[in-house]
């Protein structure tokens, strides 16, 4: 099988338990438990997306760049569909979360894949894509590329109802929230943008509240491991 450098989950086996936890928050069933370790089943069936990363209570789950298998779709839902329907369900969802396209041949009652399952460019006011929570946006999305990325928390459109003229003009927009999400997976995910993208700059809206301002450290945080100088706009 072709091996190419990419990213994959990775377990530290030191720090695993073996609880299990982060076999529920994997949709691809690319994880299981065997010695009382969590392990990888295939590398064809790690997607390297970090769905199970939140999952793991003792921090033994990383994405990692290495030489691996490709991941294999085909693989997966057939893996899925033997093992439980559910499963090809919940799998199905994921690739729609993360702005993948649904093969037709797979998608539930054998229906065209609906346009919520593609990365695409929104046309309602100047909102220009989708998806826009910073975790399902995907870092190699054409929207990126050499954008002007706003990192807006959740509250911000509801008590700033001026923002979509204002600020999102020309631009790509990322959102979350620093208090009820994970802050770890956005920083991570926001390095994985800022290594892959190109952007022009990076420009962070938020609340004037303690929690909010949160949003501003992932943001720092992630741009100090990135190799790329960038402008931060607060």
């Amino acid at each position: 099988m072709t091996k190419r450098k990419r990213k994959i989950i990775s377990i530290d086996e030191e720090k695993c338990d073996g609880c299990g936890l982060c076999l529920t928050g994997c949709p691809e069933g690319a994880l299981a438990v065997a010695d009382g370790k969590a392990r990888l089943v295939k590398e064809s069936f790690c997607d390297g997306l970090g769905a199970c990363l939140g999952e793991c209570p003792q921090g033994a789950l990383r994405i990692e760049e290495r030489e691996a298998a490709e991941y294999q779709l085909a693989e997966v839902l057939s893996h899925l569909k033997e093992k439980s329907p559910e499963l090809l369900a919940k799998h199905l969802e994921h690739m729609r979360e993360h702005g993948l396209e649904v093969p037709d041949p797979v998608a539930p009652g054998g229906a065209s894949p609906c346009t919520s399952a593609r990365v695409l460019n929104a046309g309602a006011g100047q909102l220009r894509q989708w998806p826009i929570k910073l975790r399902l946006v995907p870092p190699t999305a054409p929207f990126l590329k050499n954008a002007d990325l706003v990192l807006v928390a959740d509250c911000v459109p509801f008590a700033y109802p001026k923002m979509d003229g204002d600020y999102l003009s020309g631009k790509a927009v990322a959102t979350g929230c620093p208090k009820l999400g994970d802050a770890a997976a956005y920083e991570e995910r926001l390095e994985q943008i800022l290594e892959q993208a190109g952007l022009k700059s990076l420009q962070v809206l938020h609340m004037e509240v303690p929690c909010c301002a949160g949003l501003m450290r992932i943001a720092r945080d992630a741009l100090s491991k990135s190799a790329d100088q960038y402008h931060l706009n607060p």
